[in-house]
């Protein structure tokens, strides 16, 4: 559910807990405010604003992106089973995002350009370090684009590990 929160404030949006609430429409509003409550806490997301509405006070919320990073240090002091449930926690965030989008009535993917594949490459490490290296700064060249008219925002999810033991 978390992760499902992070997702939708991505591209740089503020959203007020009612924003997000029409973003993921089938997740409770209680549910909804004890993780928007959780992030914020943590300081993974940080209130903009404040105004009151009905009596009561409506934050804007945007996502702190530099803590929703696991650094690579943080990363080696995982647990297998850390590893484990965090890559169940980022399938099941990423299955959630994916099926909103197709229960969307618009949807389209192939218009949208949707992808999906998995690429078995023989890779030695150093192969694998400069493909990662490539990668990174491919995605640091458009990380920042601002919304604009004809953009639209993509989710995109590159997961990499070894499949074989040789």
């Amino acid at each position: 559910m978390r992760i499902r929160i992070v997702h939708a404030f991505a591209g740089g949006r503020t959203l007020t807990t009612a924003e997000l609430g029409e973003r993921l429409p089938d997740v409770p509003k209680t549910t909804l405010y004890r993780h928007v409550g959780t992030l914020a806490a943590a300081g993974l997301l940080e209130v903009t604003a404040e105004q009151r509405v009905h009596g009561a006070v409506e934050r804007t919320y945007r996502l702190d992106r530099a803590r929703t990073r696991i650094s690579p240090q943080d990363a080696a002091a995982m647990t297998l089973d850390d590893h484990r449930h965090g890559f169940a926690a980022a399938m099941a965030a990423l299955l959630a995002d994916f099926n909103a989008y197709l229960d969307r009535q618009n949807a389209d993917p192939t218009a949208d350009m949707v992808g999906y594949v998995q690429v078995p490459l023989w890779l030695s490490k150093e192969e694998v370090a400069s493909m990662a290296e490539q990668v990174r700064e491919m995605l640091a060249a458009k990380m920042d684009n601002a919304p604009k008219s004809g953009r639209q925002l993509y989710l995109l999810s590159p997961i990499l590990f070894p499949i074989d033991q040789s």
